[in-house]
């Protein structure tokens, strides 16, 4: 049987958007499911080694893999529910000539066997609980942002069930629900090594935070603190530091 390539072009729907200097490109829709701060932060704080083999629970389109090609790594296998949102991912993977080094697949994270473990397993989950809040009309907003297919409960237990045992897992959350992730963790088995708190501007509480998981407790004494992210200076700009995650530098 003959596969059809992946449509590289963006139609007249879509945008094509480049990050770190042109070095990654980005087909999105216009309309519909876009990534927004969550996927450059994640991408930037997670750390690969050579010869990782990474899962993604919940690509969208793609980003956070796309993005994480600049790092080493040995392969990614990116999870997507949404058929529409899966075609994307692959098409932004044949664009960016990443096919040898990362896999799309199609599936539902409460029903997919990989058959393998992984070195690295990674996420930015749908945040809101259940179908609390306002409802997108668009199927694939609301698909991304409410955990209609999967709590953080469900998905740390898929993660730490696919994770090796010297694994790593990381997350961007909210920080509203930072007790919520930590919990789901804990009763999966798996410990925090590294935190980073997100701040919209310097003296305002965080609104996110990222984290990085091993199985069991850290050694020692507990997860490394990494210096807070501000994201915007009294100006209204980024600053240095944000500005030096969303270039890849």
């Amino acid at each position: 049987m003959t596969t059809r390539p992946a449509a590289t072009r963006p139609d007249g729907g879509e945008t094509l958007d480049a990050f770190y200097h042109g070095r990654v490109r980005v087909i999105q829709g216009k309309t519909g499911y876009r990534f927004s701060v969550d996927a450059p932060l994640l991408a930037d704080f997670i750390r690969t080694r050579e010869g990782d083999e990474a899962l993604e629970i919940g690509t969208g389109s793609g980003i956070v893999a796309l993005l994480l090609s600049v790092k080493p790594f040995k392969g990614i296998t990116a999870l997507e529910l949404q058929p529409g949102l899966a075609e994307l991912a692959r098409r932004n993977v044949a664009l960016n000539g990443l096919r040898d080094r990362i896999e799309v697949v199609e599936g539902d994270l409460r029903t997919y066997e990989p058959g393998r473990a992984f070195d690295l397993v990674f996420s930015n989950p749908p945040y809101i609980k259940g179908a609390t809040g306002f409802l997108s009309p668009s199927a694939e907003k609301s698909a991304a942002k409410h955990e209609l297919h999967g709590t953080i409960a469900e998905i740390i237990d898929k993660t730490a069930a696919w994770l090796r045992p010297d694994g790593r897992a990381a997350f961007v959350y909210p920080e509203r629900r930072r007790a919520d992730l930590l919990a789901a963790a804990a009763a999966a088995g798996l410990g925090p090594r590294r935190l980073r708190f997100v701040l919209p501007r310097e003296g305002a509480p965080a609104n996110l935070f990222l984290a990085e998981f091993g199985k069991g407790e850290p050694v020692g004494a507990g997860p490394e603190i990494m210096p807070p992210l501000v994201l915007f200076g009294p100006d209204g700009k980024y600053t240095a530091a944000a500005e030096a995650v969303f270039t890849g530098q």
